[in-house]
């Protein structure tokens, strides 16, 4: 039985432009994954027909299965937001034939694919949750066959089998739902040893889910806000003596700024944002909807309990995902926003108001007001 091969459709070239790709709006880490789909096989009938010849036997009719289910399942570790490795195991189905002979007889074949894989994995985001991706790798795949003839057919080895490593190329779409779910189109190409002496192509097309560990979005970068140009002053026009026009003032408008209760945003000690939270989040992002933005300054704060430099992360994760919640439910421009951390440095509580450094829940709750996130905004409808 022969698995015959056809020219690639997917290129090492692909792959290559996408390891310079812009950045993912997504961080490094762990996922795991898994897919199904269909698998196809070309079986090769000229190789059939002429080993049946050279055993005496004329071939009159041969019959096919070279589409199978097929499905795999993976995990990887992203590396940064272009490059990223992944492994797994995977199923390609199994095909079969059946010719008939005269003198009358027939010989039946079937093949099952299987194996493990290692890939590299180079991406590039397309917006709005898209990115395209591309791989090449190693399949190890194990191959086992079962043969059987009657009548004038006589099989001398029912049984052969390989193990054998070649190439694995792929080429796929994928839909980000949240950070930490996507979904997966993918078309594959893995390169197989059919245990009878002919290497060739299994092509599987799957559809498949994907889920980061610890996925969250990755903060925006801000660019510095445009500076405002004041106007001059225009020089008095003296005509016979009247006195000199006033001069021109602009005003600036006064930025507003909402505080958020950390605790109403986040469970404690954690940066992911609660569904009440969202919320909350949302009746500000109404507000700022229509609005032009000059700039908007998004500040995490913490108690003064726990270590420095815990806090002053936390405090920054958390600022970081308030503004990628703004940017994303209220359309402000990614441009025009920044957030950072003051870890407690800028306790609302007055010095003697929560006494003691051990975090016993009567200290956490009088430290409440200092657990929160502040949205300044200087905007203007």
């Amino acid at each position: 039985m022969n698995i015959q091969h056809k020219p690639g459709t997917l290129g090492l070239l692909a792959l290559a432009a996408l390891m310079s790709a812009p950045a993912l709006a997504q961080e490094g880490g762990w996922y795991a994954g898994g897919a199904i789909g269909r698998a196809a096989a070309t079986i090769d009938d000229a190789r059939i027909s002429s080993g049946l010849l050279g055993a005496g036997l004329a071939t009159t009719s041969i019959t096919h299965e070279d589409r199978d289910t097929g499905y795999k399942v993976y995990g990887g570790y992203q590396f940064n937001p272009y490059l990223g490795i992944e492994g797994g195991y995977y199923d390609l189905g199994h095909y079969g034939f059946t010719a008939t002979t005269s003198p009358a007889g027939t010989l039946n074949g079937d093949i099952k694919l299987r194996g493990l894989n290692l890939d590299l994995v180079g991406t590039l985001p397309l917006g709005a949750g898209f990115s395209v991706f591309g791989r090449v790798g190693a399949a190890y795949t194990q191959a086992r066959d079962s043969f059987s003839g009657t009548g004038a057919v006589v099989v001398t080895n029912p049984n052969p089998s390989q193990r054998d490593t070649n190439l694995k190329l792929g080429l796929g779409v994928q839909y980000d739902f949240t950070p930490a779910l996507g979904m997966r189109l993918e078309a594959e190409r893995y390169r197989v040893n059919d245990a009878v002496g002919n290497i060739g192509d299994v092509d599987m097309v799957s559809l498949g889910l994907i889920y980061r560990f610890g996925g969250k979005p990755q903060a925006p970068r801000a660019a510095a806000p445009a500076p405002v140009v004041y106007a001059a002053a225009p020089a008095p026009m003296i005509v016979a003596p009247p006195p000199p026009a006033p001069p021109v003032v602009v005003q600036r408008p006064a930025p507003m700024r909402v505080s958020f209760s950390a605790d109403a945003l986040f469970d404690f000690d954690k940066s992911d944002l609660k569904p009440a939270g969202r919320q909350e989040l949302d009746k500000l992002a109404g507000d700022l909807r229509g609005a032009t933005y000059a700039s908007i300054q998004v500040t995490g704060h913490t108690d003064r309990l726990g270590p420095h430099d815990y806090n002053q992360r936390l405090s920054e994760r958390r600022a970081q995902a308030v503004s990628a919640y703004l940017v994303q439910s209220a359309a402000i421009p990614a441009g025009k926003i920044s957030a950072r951390g003051v870890d407690g440095a800028d306790p609302v509580t007055k010095p003697g108001d929560c006494k003691g450094n051990k975090a016993t829940p009567q200290l956490i709750a009088c430290l409440q007001p200092d657990r929160r996130v502040d949205v300044e905004v200087s905007a203007t409808k």
